[in-house]
């Protein structure tokens, strides 16, 4: 664990001073006269338990299990309402982190907050994983919104009240150029312009999966980073570390699939 939490300050040290020579992302400024697009009639999609237990997704519902995530929930809120951001990368160095479990974990969680609507959109692109996560029995296809063919309100869900997710059913072409393209990066503003979601996590590839999630990271105001106990090599984490927070503000690393939990420190 301190070769862990070693690797994780000099990812720290590295972004010291970042907010002097890496200019935060363009605000988006909205008139209270702008239109509102009404999230209840986005088509609303239910996951049963079955899907919730076998996918390892815990923080729909308040208890012991949410508890992890319910803290990350707080520190994050906290930190994007202190800075005004509402945009948030999360990422991995490399395939099997569970970072799209991590992800949905943490959008249930903050969906929960009564306060907040929240909006998860898919942009790994070349292997998503959301829809057979959830169980999704439909084709939705957000890189089509993204290349401007379709439009967010066919592509666009609702899981619960303050929850809308945009995923993907298949690959798609050329993810890299999709993401760096200016016409994606409107889309992605014209989604946020129109639903005035309070926070918005893009569940990205991983970081050495290619140079897909750095031609989107400008787009964003911060970025998380999901690292696999026993897993994930110390060296890959102090890489991908710097090289995450030379591009974009770096909320933290999560280390995930830990086994050492103390159960008797659970307190409920």
């Amino acid at each position: 664990m301190d070769r862990i939490n070693n690797a994780i300050a000099k990812a720290r040290a590295s972004r010291e001073n970042l907010d002097a020579r890496w200019p935060s992302r363009p605000v988006i400024e909205r008139k209270s006269t702008d239109s509102v697009a009404d999230w209840s009639s986005l088509p609303e999609f239910e996951i049963s338990a079955e899907i919730f237990d076998k996918s390892h997704i815990v923080a729909h519902k308040a208890g012991p299990a949410a508890i992890p995530f319910d803290l990350m929930r707080s520190s994050m809120v906290h930190k994007l309402q202190t800075n005004g951001w509402t945009r948030v990368a999360i990422t991995s160095p490399d395939a099997g982190c569970g970072k799209t479990t991590v992800t949905l974990n943490l959008a249930f969680s903050l969906a929960r907050m009564s306060d907040l609507r929240v909006m998860v959109l898919e942009l790994d692109l070349r292997r998503p994983m959301i829809s057979r996560s959830l169980g999704l029995d439909r084709n939705q296809q957000l890189s089509a919104v993204l290349q401007g063919t379709m439009s967010p309100e066919t592509q666009l869900l609702r899981l619960g009240p303050r929850l809308a997710l945009g995923c993907n059913s298949a690959p798609a072409d050329s993810p890299a150029e999709l993401l760096s393209s200016v016409g994606a990066a409107n889309v992605v503003d014209a989604i946020e312009a129109s639903y005035r979601p309070d926070i918005i996590l893009f569940d990205m590839p991983p970081l050495t999966a290619g140079d897909d999630t750095f031609a989107f990271l400008d787009q964003v105001d911060c970025a998380l980073m999901i690292a696999a106990a026993e897993e994930t090599s110390i060296n890959l984490i102090d890489q991908c570390g710097k090289e995450l927070a030379d591009r974009t503000q770096v909320l933290g690393v999560i280390l995930n699939k830990c086994r050492l939990t103390d159960r008797n420190n659970i307190y409920c």
